[in-house]
């Protein structure tokens, strides 16, 4: 008698249901009572909303982060931010070499899914690898926070902030204790202070370059030549983003959000809007006085994002390059796409496509969404919306204002921004199968 072939999740799918066992549980925690700071019950959709966006690593919130949540409920934020940041299945393999468990190549598979890298070779080193990059860099950011909060509001509560902010910036998350300055202010008062701003910008840039990328500096060092096509194009990309995308902050706001402010504070905010705006989630300056040419410069920057593998969002800075180059190539009528010496695969194209159409398909239908539910400024619409699938965090302040059905499309795209939004719809799709007979080509008129 043949046995019945047990069905198996693909890695996708056990990806995306662990994340959502992660936010179940998260949600569970932060509705006790000792979780908020009055000893009252959460209602189930507010701890539902932190849950999601803390396991995806967004940092929007319907309510203060210091405000209303106690120190444990803090604790499960940053607990969660951490997870969601490394990815659980890194978490899982690095205590499974702990406890000396056996590996097997389904758990690889996933790390390798988790991570987004290329092969499955070593992949059990680099998770020791990221764990330990991890704390270090996050250890030395959470050392020079506190050393500078410890000046301001003593050496415990200094100690404490350093940790949560250091953890919340390098995962790119965007939470922040700040809310005793004043309600939703983000890091606004410390838009001066050289200390705090560069180290934060530090700790978002090294998270959001990829756990690949990583790998292939502590290998190959500062010879360029030497670095994979990937690291090559993630580095130069990164670059020009955080470059162009300060100058263009600068050029766009300073008779406004940056008028009255020196030289050296101008240079700090617009830095770090280009730096957070690639899915950090924190600000230096009040995202509601922005122009609407600033919002949509923020729009831009938190679609592309930081890059693969990372603990950032957005479509990635690869697969804007790669659509680029496609549509350079075409233009010049060259055959393949070439950068720095090497053929882009053809496969890394209709990938790139897929992500680009996907992600801009589901911002544009969750704007007309929200839009149709409750009538809000379209340019903080677009902000919010971009913010939830780019896991960036930025907001100009309506996420509190939104209804329940707004809140929920809200949820779903930063769901959908954590797992990846083409990896998400392909998880409830089967594995494709090649027709034996195919249908015959006709072209069609493009353009």
């Amino acid at each position: 008698m043949a046995h019945k072939r047990k069905k198996q999740l693909s890695q996708t799918q056990t990806i995306a249901l662990g994340f959502f066992i992660m936010i179940l549980i998260g949600t569970g925690l932060l509705m006790l009572p000792f979780s908020s700071r009055t000893g009252e019950f959460t209602s189930f959709a507010d701890a539902l909303f932190t849950a999601i966006s803390a396991s995806c690593v967004t940092g929007l919130v319907v309510v203060d982060t210091y405000m209303h949540w106690s120190v444990f409920g803090q604790l499960v934020i940053i607990v969660l931010i951490q997870i969601g940041g490394l990815g659980f299945m890194t978490v899982g393999i690095f205590f499974s070499i702990l406890l000396r468990r056996k590996i097997g190549l389904r758990e690889r598979g996933l790390m390798q899914e988790s991570v987004n890298t290329l092969q499955i070779g070593g992949i059990i080193k680099l998770a020791h690898k990221i764990v330990k990059g991890t704390l270090i860099i996050e250890g030395i950011g959470a050392l020079i926070l506190a050393i500078r909060f410890s000046l301001q509001m003593g050496v415990g509560k200094g100690i404490y902030y350093g940790i949560f902010h250091s953890i919340s910036a390098f995962c790119n998350a965007g939470f922040d204790l700040m809310g005793y300055q004043g309600e939703y202010n983000s890091l606004v008062n410390y838009a001066p202070d050289i200390v705090v701003n560069i180290t934060i910008m530090l700790l978002v840039v090294i998270g959001g370059i990829g756990f690949i990328v990583w790998d292939d500096l502590t290998r190959h060092g500062l010879k360029f030549k030497k670095y994979m096509l990937h690291t090559k194009i993630v580095l130069v990309s990164t670059a020009f983003l955080l470059l162009s995308g300060a100058f263009l902050f600068w050029l766009l706001e300073r008779d406004h959000i940056l008028a009255g402010r020196g030289a050296g504070e101008q240079l700090l905010c617009s830095m770090f809007a280009s730096v957070s705006a690639r899915t950090a989630g924190f600000n230096t300056v009040d995202l509601a006085g922005l122009t609407d040419a600033g919002k949509f410069l923020n729009v831009v920057l938190m679609f592309i994002g930081g890059s693969p593998g990372s603990t950032a969002g957005g479509i990635k800075t690869t697969t804007v390059v790669v659509i680029l180059m496609y549509i350079w190539s075409n233009m010049k009528h060259t055959y393949g796409c070439n950068l720095f010496g090497r053929r882009l695969d053809h496969e890394s194209i209709v990938k790139a496509s897929a992500v680009f159409c996907t992600n801009l398909f589901l911002a544009t239908a969750a704007v007309l969404i929200i839009s149709a539910v409750q009538v809000l400024p379209i340019a903080d619409v677009l902000l919010e919306v971009f913010s939830a699938i780019g896991t960036v965090g930025m907001s100009t302040g309506i996420t509190r204002e939104l209804l329940m059905p707004s809140r929920v499309v809200i949820m779903v795209l930063m769901y959908c921004g954590r797992i990846g939004s083409l990896s998400f719809a392909l998880s409830f799709t089967q594995k494709k199968r090649i027709a034996p007979v195919q249908q015959p080509v006709e072209q069609i008129n493009i353009g």
